[in-house]
């Protein structure tokens, strides 16, 4: 089994910030794409940011030159640093990761519980 944990969520000001974290546990072998989603209230779910293995990254055009999101590949873990929010920005985040539990599984995908952001005008 696999677990996803998130942390950080909470209240701040426009213009303020806040760092999500994102911890996997369990029977993990490797995990590919990690990423985090957000869905504010009405909206759908949609993605904000996600990072490669290696790296690569990719963003919503709502978050480019704000957010920054970043992993720990040995941890297992995904961070979102976000900066300049906006009461736009209020959501819950959920991370989400494909993971391989064993070298001949397929990779699946997993959801934390979210954490909820919300940014004050």
């Amino acid at each position: 089994q696999v677990h996803l944990v998130e942390s950080g969520g909470g209240l701040v000001q426009a213009g303020g910030s806040l760092t999500l974290s994102c911890a996997a546990s369990g029977s993990i072998f490797t995990s590919s794409i990690m990423g985090w989603y957000r869905q504010g209230r009405g909206n759908k779910r949609e993605l904000v940011a996600s990072i490669t293995t290696e790296g690569s990254t990719n963003y919503a055009d709502s978050v480019k030159g704000r957010f920054t999101i970043s992993r720990d590949n040995a941890k297992n873990t995904v961070d979102l640093q976000m900066n300049s929010l906006k009461p736009e920005d209020t959501a819950v985040y959920y991370c989400n990761a494909n993971i391989k539990q064993t070298v001949l599984s397929i990779g699946m995908n997993y959801w934390g519980q979210g954490t909820q952001v919300t940014v004050s005008s």
